[in-house]
């Protein structure tokens, strides 16, 4: 049996200020954008050939906006993922280069913490 993990929460303050972030700077796919009631919203993103998308709303979680702080990216180059960021206005950090792989990281507008990890000579 597979077990995916396809979507993952991220708790905003702003639903329509994040997803702005997330698609127009950061360049996720807009999959889905559903206002359900008053209390419920219901917004999912995928990055650019990922199988687990993001999902943004209201009415989702009781977690605090900017409370998650373990999101991680694999890309397959790390130059032209900061130079991506950078050109959106996303304040990434500089490349890091560490052991097990390279890094840059960014945060959301509620500060939601992302890795951005490449993986040199991943078979």
């Amino acid at each position: 049996m597979d077990w995916k993990l396809e979507l993952v929460i991220v708790p905003v303050s702003d639903v329509d200020r994040a997803k702005s972030f997330y698609v127009d700077q950061v360049g996720f796919n807009a999959d889905y954008d559903q206002r359900v009631n008053d209390e419920l919203r219901f917004v999912q993103l995928t990055p650019p050939g990922s199988g687990c998308s993001i999902a943004l709303g209201q009415g989702l979680t009781d977690a605090a906006p900017g409370s998650i702080k373990g999101l991680q990216l694999v890309v397959g180059d790390i130059d032209e993922a900061h130079a991506h960021l950078t050109a959106g206005k996303v304040d990434v950090s500089p490349i890091e280069n560490l052991a097990w792989g390279n890094f840059v990281y960014f945060d959301d507008p509620d500060g939601n913490h992302w890795a951005v990890q490449h993986i040199p000579n991943r078979p």
